[in-house]
Formats: structure tokens, C-alpha cells, sequence
């Protein structure tokens, strides 16, 4: 994986924010961009990419991927579910919400169905506890999750996936 002559444009700009000699700081941001040049996930040619673009040991690349939920380190289906798995979440409900949707689409944790459109994940707290159970949808919150209310967001994507093809 190589960055377009565009998106290397936007590294360059992502360093010049930061000290000269801090390029490391830029690590996020440009792993952002190189998941979402890869079809929503970091492999680790594209972790090495950036590795080399910020003068970092790949190594310092792979510690900061691995630690963040917001990468994903493996390929993802067209539509990714992030479910909050913390505390207030769960006391709301969220346990029963991710047992669904594994029974309802047939996958783990982890896993992608094997049409390639659903990936289930388990995030921890994604600041929204107000609204429990909740999911991360892309850059989107799905709130006061309910069994039907997962029903029509599978239904809408399922939808959206027909009419895009």
C-alpha cells in the first residue's frame, strides 16, 4: 500500500503541524488516512507505510494501532457495528444488544458476515452514556438501542447495499 501523490500532499500537511523532530505526533491522524485508503482497515504493509513516511520503527506504528479501537486490524464489512461495552452501557442493556446481533447476522465478535457487509466490534466507552445502549455506525451514534431499532438499521444497510450495486 502507497499513498497517492494527493494523500501524500496531506501527510506533509498532517507534519507540518508539529515540531520538526515531533513527527511522531502525526501518527493518528495519518493512520486514519491510510485505513481509509485500504478499504476501512490497517494491514500491515499499510501500518509500514506510515512507519517509513514518519521516520518511525514499524514497531511504533503497530503499538499505537493495536492499542486504539477506532483501527481495525483485520478487513471489515461495508458496514462496521461498534457497540459500547462499558459499564453504563451494559447496566442498559448493551450484553443483550450485542447477543442480538450476533444471532441476528449469524457472526462473533470480531467477525464479518460472510456477504461482506456486517462487522460486529465491542468498543469501550464512546462518551455517549446518556444514550445507552449505543453503537458507533461509521461516524454516527445509534442510541436507546433496541432489538427493533437494530432490525431497521440491518434492514436500511441491507437497503442502501442493493441500491449501490
Amino acid at each position: 500500500m502507497k499513498f497517492s501523490e494527493d494523500r501524500l500532499k496531506q501527510v506533509q500537511k498532517i507534519i507540518e503541524r508539529y515540531p520538526q523532530g515531533k513527527q511522531k505526533s502525526a501518527i493518528l491522524p495519518v493512520l486514519h488516512l491510510a485505513q481509509e485508503d485500504n478499504n476501512g482497515w490497517l494491514s500491515v504493509e499499510a501500518m509500514d507505510h506510515v512507519a517509513e513516511l514518519l521516520q518511525l520503527k514499524p514497531i511504533e506504528v503497530y503499538e499505537v494501532a493495536t492499542f486504539y479501537s477506532m483501527y481495525n486490524l483485520k478487513p471489515v464489512g461495508k458496514y462496521l457495528f461498534e457497540v459500547c461495552q462499558t459499564g453504563p452501557c451494559m447496566v442498559n442493556g448493551s450484553d443483550q444488544i450485542i447477543e442480538y446481533i450476533k444471532e441476528k447476522l449469524g457472526i462473533g465478535v470480531g467477525e464479518t458476515t460472510t456477504d461482506g457487509l456486517f462487522t460486529l466490534k465491542t468498543v469501550e466507552c464512546l462518551g455517549a452514556c446518556g444514550y445507552a445502549p449505543m453503537m458507533q455506525f461509521g461516524k454516527f451514534y445509534k442510541e436507546h438501542l433496541t432489538p427493533e431499532k437494530v432490525d431497521s438499521i440491518i434492514e436500511e444497510c441491507r437497503n442502501n447495499a442493493i441500491q449501490n450495486n
